[in-house]
């Protein structure tokens, strides 16, 4: 069988000093705190699949804006256990109240200089640093 890795997208909503970041209800990151995001399928844009998984997993609509970050996990092991390609949008709430759904066991609005108290998935620190930089300005 031959493995490959699964383009995944997430979802960077932002309020001034606000992020909505979700608890991983499933692995990998079980229990960390991460943006909304997940698999692409097949035949499913970049940008529907973030309005897709926003939905999904905090009951809001957004609008999806620029391309904020672009990276990769892949999990532990030879082979390793996931590898995941990773597109982060960032995005702008439209309409729906806040809920975790889906995958997620929580959702939650935090500020920016708050996040780093949570357990978060490694690839939230290289996102959270190009979100402050564009705070910032």
């Amino acid at each position: 069988m031959i493995k490959r890795p699964i383009p995944g997208v997430g979802v960077a909503i932002v309020d001034g000093t606000k992020i909505l970041l979700i608890r991983r209800g499933r692995g990998p990151g079980a229990g960390l705190w991460a943006i909304p995001g997940g698999k692409v399928e097949f035949g499913e844009t970049l940008e529907a699949t973030a309005i897709r998984e926003a939905r999904e997993e905090t009951g809001y609509e957004v609008e999806v804006g620029p391309v904020v970050w672009v990276g990769e996990t892949i999990g532990p092991g030879d082979p390793p256990e996931w590898h995941y390609t990773l597109t982060d949008f960032l995005a702008t709430v439209r309409a729906g109240s806040l809920r975790a759904g889906d995958d997620a066991s929580d959702a939650a609005w935090v500020d920016l200089d708050r996040v780093d108290d949570l357990e978060m998935t490694s690839t939230m620190a290289p996102l959270l640093a190009v979100i402050r930089g564009l705070t910032d300005e």
